[in-house]
């Protein structure tokens, strides 16, 4: 009956998961969801019915074939399931309608502030809609920028309060005039899903905090359940920064306390991400359970010590019992992160166990917690966190299976022998196994993550962890600062081995069937002794990494606008050469697109280096990644119309990339391909009341097939020029509209002659300026273009295969799933 338990579990566990990779959901999930349950049930009364009246060989045929009926049965209830899940939290919107105008909530502050140096960030729950008509979904995430004009009220604040930052705290309730968008985010190859990631916190419109007398603060503290953990939360956080001001690793001890990562340095997490600990840098499953533990540990002393409870009551269940609340109020102070929750169901269950006297299998607690996860939240599987948990987990009970149990020794040397090597195997199991899921999750592996655990994990779980965990209970400083000290021992050594060239190695995005392929393999590898040939599984594995995405062929060239919001960043590639032009914008002083946006999708190309890098002009939604690219990947020549002073310049110098001018004229062939620079010209450089735009790098690309024209910010003038400098301009099939469709640029003449067959526009989505503008995008239309936007369709890739018409498609539409947004005119 176990065996049927486990295939039901992990057969609805599958279905949900399932869901999540479908382009629709599924017609009236609610219906089908009731009549798969009937099903499901319908065929385990006959399956124990006829258990009960057949022969055993009749039994063991006419039995198999109703298991696997309940089990099509029961992943179809997983499916549905999640499928109803996602139809209300979806159906939750903001219309079109009610997009950027001014709306007057009021609710509460709903999580943790996130500071920032312009203002603050927050999820706020709504309660009231003071606007008439207007329709706003109950939970959103709101950003609130220093007032210019005015100050933020808060109850009991003077009227002559001076402008200031804005102030918020969890569970408090304002009062707030709000401008709003739907969940819209970059869609790019490899790249983070932001629409995925807002649907699973369940944020259904994102906005800002308009500046407005009527801002007010009306509760101090609403007095939701959910409120004191948040305020409980924020209390700590502030306790940490009080004792660690300006501390080098405060965030991350904060994280440790509360699962708050976000104030953890991008340097610092890349650290981490090379050495393999990043799993240590949150209360992930391990702290859960040796809290659990403690907290059982210590009631099991005090329990036994009375014969009025022992008598009545078993002291190991009252136990069980101690450590799962303990670990139930650590896993919300937590956040109610994944690999805590998971941790927290996985306790929970062996605690039920435990009390019915009906423990179970590993394996059935392991999917009894999986399928736990699930159903609280379908979308959990958007985490990575979610498959590396339950997948480390896994592994363990895996490679575990039939060892045979040994002697506990008798000498200390032994017996600690005998625990380091039992560690060391977990280590192997644990890396090994998940392999195949970091290299598609990450594109990258950590070779050194064995020696950094192996320091990391006892250091944090038994050093920086207890000393956190003292300084909750008791208020003292002190116990932050001893915990600080001995991270930065700890990152002293982290920070070494992660400037090992060994540290990590990087492929492309695995192909999905070689991923299945290398988890077989792995599993082979990894299996119990007794299984022969485990040696084989290394050749299940060699796929993952040998079997490369398919090269561009000769004199053939594909082209790829990627989705950077408000700005420009291309990605060219022939059959032996890359080149990226532009790198789009700067978000803030710590995050832009080279970084966020442009490395993920390069290491998930297979591309190790760039051939060059044109930089068209300087302003930074054109230019705001270069840095950050030239850090993260090798570039061999750097070419833009930037002065030699330039910061990207230097950081070229740095790297070794050669730097030269754009100059109208340069051409070079690749594979075939021709590349030629139109613009600017070298006068062009002298003159001083040139604008920024008009020096943007145009660029050609030629093949057989057709051409595309790269056209930066150039605008009427420039655009001007170039038609007279080549009458009749060499037409193109595909051109990337000039400035993003602003009114300054895309003169008729200059239309007619490119006289472009797609007119694509890398813009932002709703973005302030208003690009593409509307009389613009109708221009190209009537002169015959396909207008393609970056905006409403994500990233854009043009094909130029010889022999076949020239191709584009794209990313939202080749890729669809269905929570993404689908703005008017996409």
């Amino acid at each position: 009956m176990n065996s049927v338990t486990a295939g039901l579990l992990a057969a609805f566990a599958t279905g949900a998961t399932l869901l999540q990779t479908r382009p629709q959901l599924p017609p009236q999930p609610a219906l089908s969801l009731t009549l798969s349950l009937a099903m499901l049930l319908a065929l385990l009364g006959v399956h124990i019915r006829i258990a009960s009246i057949m022969g055993a060989r009749a039994r063991m045929l006419v039995g198999a074939s109703m298991a696997a009926l309940a089990f099509a049965a029961a992943g179809l209830s997983g499916f549905m399931y999640a499928g109803l899940r996602a139809e209300t939290r979806l159906a939750d919107q903001l219309p079109t309608a009610w997009e950027e105008r001014d709306i007057e909530l009021r609710g509460v502050v709903d999580d943790l502030p996130q500071s920032t140096d312009d203002g603050v960030r927050f999820a706020f729950a709504v309660e009231r809609i003071d606007t008439a008509g207007a329709h706003v979904p109950e939970r959103i995430s709101l950003a609130w920028f220093a007032p210019r004009d005015r100050p933020v009220l808060r109850r009991g604040d003077a009227p002559t309060a001076t402008p200031s930052l804005p102030v918020v705290h969890a569970g408090e309730r304002w009062h707030l005039t709000v401008r709003l968008k739907r969940p819209h985010g970059n869609v790019n190859p490899n790249g983070f899903d932001l629409e995925a990631w807002l649907l699973e916190r369940n944020l259904r419109a994102t906005g800002y905090v308009r500046d407005s007398s009527t801002n007010a603060c009306v509760a101090m503290f609403a007095g939701r359940p959910g409120d004191y953990v948040q305020r409980a939360r924020e209390r700590i956080r502030t306790r940490i920064a009080q004792a660690l001001p300006g501390a080098r690793y405060g965030g991350v001890i904060t994280a440790l306390a509360i699962g708050d990562q976000r104030a953890v340095p991008e340097a610092q997490w890349t650290i981490f991400n090379r050495t393999g600990v990043t799993h240590l840098i949150s209360i992930s499953g391990l702290h859960v359970t040796v809290f659990a533990t403690l907290a059982g540990a210590i009631a099991l002393v005090v329990i036994r010590r009375s014969i009025t409870i022992t008598s009545r009551i078993p002291a190991r269940k009252l136990a069980t019992l101690v450590g799962a609340s303990f670990a139930f109020f650590y896993v919300l102070l937590a956040g109610a992160e994944v690999p805590a929750v998971r941790t927290l169901l996985m306790l929970v269950v062996a605690a039920i166990g435990l009390w019915l006297g009906r423990p179970g299998t590993a394996l059935l607690v392991w999917l009894w917690s999986l399928v736990g996860v699930l159903l609280w939240d379908p979308w959990a599987g958007f985490a990575p966190g979610f498959w590396l948990s339950f997948g480390a987990v896994g592994l363990l009970l895996y490679a575990g299976c039939g060892r045979p149990l040994a002697r506990i020794p008798a000498k200390r040397t032994t017996r600690l022998a005998a625990t380091l090597r039992d560690a060391a195997h977990a280590q192997w199991v644990v890396t090994l196994g998940l392999v195949p899921g970091t290299l598609a999750l990450f594109q990258q592996v950590s070779v050194i993550s064995a020696l950094a655990n192996a320091i990391a994990i006892p250091v944090v779980t038994l050093g920086i962890v207890p000393l956190i965990l003292f300084a909750i209970v008791i208020p003292l400083d002190a116990p932050w600062q001893l915990a600080h000290v001995v991270l930065a021992f700890l990152m002293r050594y982290l920070e070494w081995i992660a400037a090992l060239p060994v540290a990590t190695w990087s492929s492309h995005a695995p192909a999905a069937w070689t991923v299945a392929v290398a988890v077989v393999g792995a599993l082979w590898m990894l299996a119990p002794r007794g299984i022969p040939g485990r040696f084989v599984g290394v050749l299940w594995m060699l796929p993952l990494a040998l079997l490369l995405p398919p090269a561009v062929p000769i004199g053939d060239a594909r082209v790829v606008v990627l989705d950077v919001g408000q700005g420009l960043a291309v990605f060219i590639a022939t059959a032996t050469h890359t080149l990226v032009y532009d790198t789009g914008p700067r978000f803030n002083d710590s995050v832009d697109a080279g970084g966020r946006i442009l490395v993920p999708f390069l290491r998930g190309a297979g591309v190790t280096k760039l051939d060059a890098l044109i930089v068209s002009h300087a302003d930074t939604d054109h230019s705001g990644g270069a840095v950050s690219l030239l850090r993260g990947v090798p570039v061999a020549a750097l070419q833009s119309s930037l002065p030699d002073d330039h910061l990207i310049i230097a950081e070229a110098g740095r790297k070794n990339a050669a730097s030269t001018r754009c100059v109208a004229g340069t051409t070079w062939q690749w594979d075939g391909v021709t590349f030629a620079l139109l613009h600017p010209q070298r006068e062009h450089y002298d003159d001083a009341a040139r604008k920024s735009n008009d020096f943007s790098c145009v660029l050609q690309v030629e093949t057989r097939a057709g051409r595309v024209l790269l056209t930066g910010d150039i605008e009427a003038r420039s655009e001007g020029e170039l038609l007279q400098r080549m009458p009749p301009m060499a037409a193109s099939d595909v051109l990337v509209v000039p400035h993003h469709g602003s009114r300054t640029s895309s003169t008729p003449a200059f239309i007619a002659g490119v006289a472009p067959m797609r007119a694509i526009f890398a813009a932002g989505y709703r973005n302030r300026f208003g690009h593409p503008r509307d009389d613009v995008v109708a221009r190209y239309r009537d002169a015959g273009a396909v207008p393609m936007r970056t905006d409403t369709g994500g990233a854009i890739t043009v094909t130029l295969s010889a022999g076949q018409p020239v191709g584009a498609f794209a990313e939202r539409v080749r890729n669809r799933r269905y929570w993404y947004d689908q703005p008017d005119g996409s």
